[in-house]
């Protein structure tokens, strides 16, 4: 379940999934009992100090700024990580040089600003992305999702021959959001810390990862920005 709180002026959503067990009366055959238990906590008694503190963690405030993302669904939420199902996205993508860096972040945004074979303008997404596809972080890549409605075949060509279009298939990943300014060591933390509890409990990451950037990091206060570092999963399945 995902619920905006309208009463804060940011209106942070509230996710909640888990097990919900109804009770029958089985002479009147009406629901006469509800219980829920919250992936994210273990204590899940009837106003539970634990599921209240959960709740407060949720309505911290991030920036998102208001633009086109990538379509996904949530499909659980513990507290460590969230579970997502992408569906497939487009992305214009250049050669980086870190996870934390902006190497090749002109070359990627000049494409979508007309730098192309017919000069069209791209409305501006969010996050940008930059991609390690092993633990070595052998190469990195930096990309800039493409808006939805585009398609390969409706797409110009990249006036730089380092820069490429690809579809990005979709997917399951698992996801860990922070704020800050997201330097190297800070990502490959919170990197560890996400595998670490996707082995433990019993998924299968895949190798790599990515982070997410959803802010201009010369217009937003540091602890208003969003981040996320994301690792692509084998296969998940629901309890």
């Amino acid at each position: 379940m995902v619920m905006k709180f309208l009463l804060l002026p940011w209106k942070p959503e509230l996710v909640f999934t888990g097990t919900s067990i109804m009770g029958i009366n089985p002479e009147t055959q009406k629901f006469c009992s509800h219980v829920d238990f919250w992936d994210s906590i273990k204590e899940n008694e009837y106003f539970s100090l634990e599921g209240f503190l959960d709740v407060l963690k949720q309505l911290r405030i991030y920036k998102t700024p208001d633009l086109e993302s990538p379509k996904y669904q949530i499909l659980k939420r513990t507290s460590d990580y969230e579970v997502r199902k992408y569906a497939s996205f487009l992305v214009v993508e250049t050669k980086g040089d870190k996870l934390s860096g902006s190497a090749g972040f002109n070359d990627v945004t000049g494409y979508i600003f007309g730098k192309n074979s017919t000069m069209e303008k791209i409305p501006m997404t969010t996050p940008v992305f930059t991609q390690a596809p092993d633990a070595e972080l052998s190469t990195i890549s930096i990309q800039i999702v493409l808006p939805s409605e585009k398609d390969l075949d409706n797409l110009p060509a990249p006036n730089k021959e380092t820069v490429t279009v690809r579809k990005v298939e979709g997917g399951t990943v698992a996801a860990v959001r922070f704020s800050g300014r997201p330097t190297e060591d800070i990502v490959l933390e919170k990197e560890k810390s996400l595998r670490s509890a996707l082995l433990r409990d019993g998924l299968k990451p895949k190798e790599g990862c990515l982070l997410a950037r959803y802010n201009d990091p010369g217009r937003t206060w540091a602890f208003l920005m969003r981040n996320e570092v994301l690792i692509w999963l084998e296969e998940f399945t629901l309890d």
